[in-house]
């Protein structure tokens, strides 16, 4: 199981970015997924995840700017982002419980996408 995280980049402060998250691997089941971000010097935090029963849980700084949705045909995973801050800066890691036909259930992280919120 792999998943393979882009979209990150450079922003100024209010503008959007949308991160992809591209989940591939054989025999395959999606349970659950998120994003989670990482700021120097801080701990790795949660930014949004959609749990198995379709409930959504988004970090309080985040909601009403970020929107976390799936496309389960293609097994993709976005986080749309808006009206971002110098506070949004970070690593951005995307995550999976998934179920694999070889191995059973387990946490999967994608590699991590930059974004830098700056003017």
């Amino acid at each position: 199981v792999q998943l393979q995280a882009s979209g990150g980049g450079l922003v100024q402060p209010g503008g959007s970015l949308r991160l992809s998250c591209a989940v591939s691997g054989s025999s395959i089941i999606i349970h659950n997924v998120g994003w989670y971000r990482q700021a120097p010097g801080k701990q790795r935090e949660l930014v949004a995840r959609i749990w198995s029963g379709g409930n959504i849980d988004y970090q309080d700084s985040v909601k009403g700017r970020f929107t976390i949705s799936t496309d389960n045909a293609n097994y993709t995973i976005y986080l749309q982002m808006r009206k971002l801050t110098p506070d949004d800066t970070a690593v951005y890691y995307c995550m999976g419980d998934i179920w694999a036909a070889s191995v059973g259930s387990a946490d999967y992280w994608g590699q991590g996408t930059l974004v830098t919120v700056s003017s």
